[in-house]
This record gives structure tokens, C-alpha cells and sequence, in this order.
């Protein structure tokens, strides 16, 4: 990877781009909130890609910008060539073994990001907004959205941003500056991040994912842990995470930075927990050397629906976030009580014969899914999908115990196969030999009509049947989201014919 901090430190004034030639790798959203901010800015901007709606390649040409489609991974090299950039705009969908950002590299190209962007946008502006960074295998979402309505509920002008919400340039160019963003930043954004210096951060948990995109383990936690680097007050972590707890003894900080633990447990100095009932900050206030404040209950949280352990977990991450810029418990409380999650993450969908059933196809991973099995004491585990590198081994080792049965689907199914036959050959598979196509509803919906009968079969009272995959969705559905919706249309189904 190049060094980005060259082609800023250069000047600090507008002049940064002025007539300088851009390329821009992507043209989703985010990629032309890019392109315009970039022609705002006075540079002459080439975008690519495979595809953009015909609004955005419309807009392009308004705004003066050049669009070329590509049609091949590969094909971006030979355009590159042609107009010689001196800067690229990478999209996180470009993986570092990608011809582009292989070729950026050899020619000691800069590759920037939105984020990067945003954050030089906001210093040439004079803005003071402080950001609030989070990263994390699980729960990042559910955090940010935690901690965005905290801040709101106490008087802040803020807003979620990064992989979630709107282009985090569309925020740092409105005319009023916000008070604080909360940024959701995902391993591919910032193992190519390189000029940002947040407010506070967290890193909620690492496990493994995205093995074939960063290449390792160790590569994909190396960019995890750039979540810490510049952290200007606090650097918020899970107690007892011994990686993370590494990650941010070794962060290179601005001076006077703290270490801020979370967890459920009784806070030390410098810590957010749990005595008995009450969630308790002994990190950010005055005499915190002998005293606790109380921010809010847990019992509180169960009466809201957020009483499973890993949404308390996100709960006191996002509590610490806001702490660090002042919310206060009354705020944090309100927020909290209004709070719902979205759906896909342990949403119940129904309770038929006295089997309930659990939608969390958003668990694309293996923390995610041991997060849910381990929320239940007798499983029927509907797993499979793409598994994108990642090793499901560990995982069935630790759980089988909770486990009735599994339904194994997805175009991996024979990998999850062999590792039951090895790993627990007691528990009851079935597999699901459908073939569907990610556009292809009837066939996705028939496949969970399938898999739901399956699952009923060997389901008894008092037992969850959880959709909690660990692997990705894209092989025979067009998302996570998706993937869920069908699951529940079939579990209805089966309700209306019991």
C-alpha cells in the first residue's frame, strides 16, 4: 500500500486537488458523493466502473467528470494508464490483489478513500466535529445506531455515517458543521484508511472474516486495529479481549489519550460495567478514583428488548463513545428505552408448537453465529452459504452441545457436511440440495420452504430453530436481508398449515 500522507501534507488549503487528475474506483453511492466533492474541489475526475445508475452517469457528465464502464476486473489498468492519475479514489470493494490497486501500488499512485476525504474536506473548512469510529467483526452496526441516538437525545447535531447511513461526504460538505458523527468503518475501509485522527474509537470484537478479500488472519486483524491509530481521547475496548486489549496497549495515540474498557463486569478506574444490576461509569467523571455513576440498568434494557448479552455488550461500547464527549446518563437512558434493532439480528418470528423461531441471517460470520446459538440452550442451526475463507471447524467444536440438529445449505454445504461427520457426528444433519441463483426469489423462497420443513422436523418443544448462517448470503440470495425475509415468509407458511 502507498503512502497517502504525502499527496495531503503537500498544502492544507484548497488547492489540494485543483487541477489535478483523479480517478475514482467504484461508482456506488459513495463513489459519486466522491466524484462531486472532487469536482468541487477543482480536480479533473475520471470514474469507473461496473456499473452506476444511469442517474449518476447523467449527473457525471453535468458536473464535468469523465465515466468509464468497465467490463472485466483488469480492464481499470489500461484506462489508468491512459489518463495517469495522480491520486486514487478506492472503493472498499476493491480488494488489495485487484489489478487497479495492484498497479496504483506499483506505481507509487496514491490510493485516498472517502474517508480520508472527508476528513482533509473537514480540516480545509475549519470543522470541529469529532468523530466517534467503530469497527468490530459483530455489533458495529448496532452500536453506531446506539450511539448516534444517544448523542441526538442529548442535544447534539449528529449522524451515522461510514458503511452505514448516507456518504460520509455528504455530511462533512452540508453548511453547518455537525457536533459529532459516528463512523462505521469495515476492514476494507480501513486497511486502505491512512489520515484520520478520531475522537474515540472502539473495535468491538475480531474473529474471522473476509479471509479471501484481506488474504489472512492476521492481515484482516492488522486492519481492525487501525481503528486506533490517532485517537485523540479515548480508545474504548472489551474487557478480557486479550487481541483488542494488544491492539490498543500497542496503538500509536495522540498524547493523552486513554484506554477505556467495557464490559460486564465491575468497572475498575477507566472503565464502564455492571455492579448487580447497574451499568456504572468509572471512566468519565471527576472522582472516579472512589465514586461510580450510574448511566442506567440492565433491567432497564431487558424491559426495551435489548437485554441479550451482546446487545448490552454494544450498549456500553456506545455508552462510552458519547461519555467521551459529554452525554449525559439521563440522555443515554432515553435513547436507550426508544431503541429498537433491525431486523435480521436474533428477531424472533414466530412460536409454533412451542418451537420458536429466530431469524439471524445477518450472522454472515462465526462470532456472529456463536453469539446467537450461544443466546439459546437447545439449537436446531440452520447454517451454510459462502464462506468466503473462513473456517467453521472451531465454531462446531465449541457448540455442538447446544445443538438438536443443523439444516445445511448454500453452496459450501458439502464443506459444512464433512465437518459435522468429523467434528459431531451426533447431532442430526439435513441437507438442502436446492440450487437458487441470487435473482432468482422463487427458487431462494423454495429452498427455505425446504429448509423450514426440515427444521421443523426435528425440532421439539421448547427448542429455537435459528437461522443464523455464518457465511454469506450472495451465493443463492442477493443479501443477508433478503436471505431473512424468505426464511420468514416460509416460517409463516409452515404457521398456516399447522
Amino acid at each position: 500500500m502507498t503512502d497517502k500522507t504525502d499527496f495531503f501534507d503537500s498544502t492544507h488549503d484548497d488547492q489540494t486537488f485543483a487541477g489535478r487528475r483523479v480517478a475514482v474506483l467504484g461508482m456506488s453511492v459513495t463513489g459519486f458523493s466522491v466524484a462531486d466533492t472532487l469536482v468541487e474541489l477543482g480536480a479533473n475526475v475520471l470514474a469507473m466502473g461496473r456499473s452506476a445508475s444511469a442517474e449518476h452517469i447523467d449527473l457525471l457528465g453535468v458536473l464535468g467528470a469523465q465515466w468509464r464502464p468497465i467490463a472485466h476486473d483488469g480492464d481499470e489498468v489500461a484506462v489508468l494508464q491512459e489518463f495517469a492519475p495522480e491520486a486514487i479514489v478506492v472503493s472498499p470493494g476493491f480488494s488489495p490483489h485487484h489489478p487497479a490497486v495492484r498497479w496504483a501500488c506499483e506505481q507509487q499512485v496514491p490510493l485516498l478513500t472517502d474517508i480520508d476525504l472527508a476528513w482533509h474536506l473537514q480540516r480545509q473548512r475549519g470543522h470541529d466535529t469529532k468523530w466517534l469510529c467503530v469497527t468490530g467483526t459483530n455489533g458495529k452496526t448496532t452500536t453506531v445506531e446506539m450511539a448516534t441516538d444517544m448523542l441526538v437525545a442529548g442535544g447534539l447535531r449528529a449522524a451515522a455515517c461510514g458503511n452505514i447511513g448516507v456518504p460520509i461526504l455528504d455530511l462533512v460538505r452540508e453548511p453547518v458543521a455537525y457536533d459529532a458523527i459516528v463512523v462505521e468503518l469495515s476492514s476494507f475501509q480501513l486497511h486502505y484508511i491512512n489520515h484520520i485522527s478520531p475522537w474515540a474509537s472502539v473495535c468491538l470484537n475480531i474473529d474471522s472474516d473476509h479471509i479471501d478479500w484481506h488474504g489472512s488472519v492476521e492481515a484482516y486483524a492488522a486492519a481492525k486495529a487501525r481503528i486506533y491509530e490517532n485517537v485523540q481521547t479515548a480508545c474504548v475496548y472489551p474487557i478480557g479481549d486479550e487481541q483488542v486489549t494488544d491492539i490498543v496497549e500497542q496503538a500509536d495515540v495522540v498524547a493523552g489519550a486513554r484506554a477505556i474498557g467495557v464490559g460486564p463486569v465491575a468497572p475498575s478506574i477507566g472503565q464502564i460495567g455492571i455492579v448487580d444490576d447497574v451499568i456504572a461509569d468509572r471512566a468519565f467523571i471527576a472522582n472516579r478514583e472512589t465514586h461510580a455513576q450510574e448511566i442506567t440498568t440492565v433491567s432497564r434494557l431487558q424491559a426495551h428488548g435489548l437485554g441479550l448479552r451482546h446487545l448490552v455488550l454494544d450498549a456500553l461500547a456506545a455508552i462510552a463513545l458519547v461519555r467521551s464527549v459529554g452525554v449525559d446518563a439521563a440522555a443515554i437512558g432515553r435513547a436507550l428505552d426508544e431503541f429498537h434493532t433491525d431486523g435480521h439480528r436474533i428477531t424472533p418470528v414466530a412460536e409454533i408448537d412451542g418451537v420458536v423461531w429466530i431469524d439471524d441471517s445477518k450472522a454472515t460470520n462465526p462470532h456472529a453465529a456463536r453469539v446467537a446459538i450461544e443466546s439459546f440452550d437447545s439449537v436446531v442451526w440452520i447454517v451454510g452459504g459462502m464462506l468466503k475463507g473462513i473456517d467453521l471447524a472451531p465454531l462446531i467444536e465449541r457448540e455442538h452441545g447446544r445443538l438438536r440438529g443443523a439444516v445445511i445449505v448454500g453452496a459450501d454445504r458439502s464443506t459444512v457436511r464433512d465437518l459435522f461427520a468429523r467434528l459431531a457426528p451426533e447431532v442430526e444433519t439435513h441437507e438442502i440440495d436446492v440450487v437458487a441463483q441470487p435473482g432468482d426469489v422463487e427458487a431462494g423462497a423454495e429452498l427455505m420452504r425446504q429448509t423450514v420443513a426440515a427444521a421443523a422436523q426435528m425440532a421439539h418443544p421448547d427448542d429455537v430453530v435459528l437461522l443464523a448462517p455464518a457465511s454469506a448470503s450472495w451465493d443463492q440470495f442477493v443479501s443477508y436481508a433478503q436471505r431473512g425475509d424468505l426464511f420468514a415468509a416460509a416460517v409463516q407458511g409452515l404457521r398456516e398449515s399447522a
